[in-house]
């Protein structure tokens, strides 16, 4: 048992299990990474498109309920590093105003315990940490920093300079969305990041995007006393007979039950799995589930307002690395709305295949007529906050499945913002009669056959603490409200 005793016990190796690995492995403490899945494997399938969007070759088989109880699959990732090995990452701070009490159409997003200024010094390790490139004083809405990034940032490609020209000459403040990816393009023969199209969604093949496995994982597993076990999922937390701390963790590991003392035991899953964790974990001094005396475990369940839609150029957009602009002019309010509308800024680029993954009668247009929209194809992520509701939640069925319950909120803003975005089209060398929405953030329920049944779940991400957000983990959360100063 001896072996199996730990100073600190992190379940999850994402994007806050990992860094917090790193930031501890010089203390010497004896650290245990326990990650559900295993590595991703570095293969050719990293950068296929058809693997990737269609056939979905990195989904989890996960099975979760909806709130009327009917099988879907949440689209989640389980290999070390979490979701941070497919996100898009663009790495944004929350603002100021975000850690205060916020009006929004639906409601009231409550004040966090803690403020920015707080968490400031932590935002500037962090960003040193995942190597983000950005420029300070270009959006509107950014937060006062510490310090310069450490790292310029990534340049636009023509037709994203163009968009950026266009918008600007319209009144409008693009800015330079801060991306985690290991450019260098003053030396681009020693740079890891080649600027590929195969980013945003896709695994990378050469270990240049800025994911907890590269950034953190790997380091921490530099020290001796820092241990990682793969496929091996914690089922439940063990405590004192007094209910009054942690002692054990429960894990199946390639189908054996193990179990791991730790001193300190962080959960650190994913806001839904962390949940259900907590829930699974019930004993008779906490018959709800850890940390449940006050039955919030697993409510308020966020995941922000997501539109995903594609815009058709007029000029071919040849733009490998598309995800370089941003838009805050409707972060707090807009045309209309004394209220948040949102988050503008650009998705990786379309790819023809991509395209038969995400609709079925896409699979009835022939090659060359998804090419060429393709190729036209300028891809925007449009983000709305939604707000904390006790009945969107987390709940443990009675054979131990995941069920989520969740209802939309804050549909108006929304809208708002997806209107407001088609009333600049005019501006930007597009078609304005036609922009496409595109599925990139819905579940699928299990009803539908074949590899489309299953979907990638885009989750915005930000750097992140405590109260609305769960340590830099996804964009669900099941504490209160704060606007999605977020990337997919």
């Amino acid at each position: 048992m001896a072996d199996n005793t730990y100073d600190l016990i992190i379940i999850g190796t994402g994007a806050g299990g990992g860094t917090l690995a790193v930031e501890l492995a010089p203390s010497g403490k004896r650290i245990l990474l326990l990650e559900r899945g295993g590595w991703l494997p570095r293969e050719r399938q990293n950068w296929d498109v058809g693997e990737v969007f269609v056939e979905n070759r990195y989904i989890s088989k996960d099975t979760w309920y909806d709130k009327d109880g009917k099988p879907f699959q949440p689209g989640g990732h389980y290999f070390v590093g979490g979701a941070t090995k497919m996100y898009g990452a663009a790495l944004y701070r929350l603002r100021e105003r975000d850690f205060g009490e916020l009006r929004h159409h639906d409601g009231i997003s409550p004040a966090w315990p803690i403020s920015y200024a707080d968490l400031e010094p932590y935002y500037t390790r962090a960003e040193n940490l995942y190597q983000v490139h950005g420029a300070r004083g270009e959006d509107p809405t950014e937060p006062p920093a510490s310090a310069p990034y450490s790292h310029p940032a990534v340049s636009h490609e023509p037709r994203i300079q163009q968009l950026h020209d266009d918008m600007a000459k319209a009144g409008f403040r693009p800015f330079h969305s801060p991306c985690g990816i290991m450019l260098n393009e003053q030396n681009m023969p020693f740079s890891k990041c080649i600027r590929c199209m195969d980013c945003d969604g896709f695994p990378c093949l050469v270990h240049a995007k800025a994911d907890a496995e590269v950034i953190a994982v790997r380091p921490a597993m530099q020290f001796p006393n820092v241990t990682l076990l793969t496929n091996a999922r914690a089922m439940r937390l063990v405590t004192t007979a007094t209910g009054t701390a942690i002692t054990e963790v429960i894990v199946d590991r390639d189908g054996v039950t193990e179990t791991y003392r730790g001193g300190v035991v962080v959960v650190s899953c994913g806001a839904a799995n962390s949940a259900h964790l907590l829930l699974a974990s019930g004993s008779d001094k906490h018959p709800r589930g850890l940390a449940n005396g006050s039955d919030q475990v697993g409510r308020n369940y966020m995941c922000h307002n997501n539109q995903a839609v594609l815009a058709l150029s007029k000029e071919p957009n040849p733009t490998r690395y598309q995800k370089t602009l941003g838009l805050n002019d409707f972060y707090f309010s807009g045309p209309g709305a004394d209220f948040p509308l949102g988050n503008l800024q650009m998705l990786g680029k379309s790819q023809a295949p991509m395209f038969r993954g995400e609709n079925a009668m896409a699979k009835l247009a022939p090659m060359w007529t998804l090419e060429k929209m393709a190729l036209h194809a300028l891809d925007f992520w449009l983000c709305t906050e939604d707000l904390p509701k006790a009945e969107n939640r987390v709940t443990m069925e009675r054979d131990g499945g995941l069920r989520l319950s969740y209802t939309k909120t804050n549909q108006v803003p929304a809208k708002m913002l997806y209107e407001q975005f088609k009333s600049m089209l005019g501006h930007l060398g597009v078609h304005t009669h036609q922009l496409i929405p595109r599925d990139l953030t819905s579940p699928r329920s299990l009803t539908r056959r074949g590899p489309a049944a299953s979907a990638r779940i885009r989750r915005p991400r930000c750097w992140t603490s405590t109260a609305r957000r769960t340590s830099w983990t996804t964009c669900t959360s099941s504490t209160p409200a704060s606007f999605p100063a977020s990337a997919p």
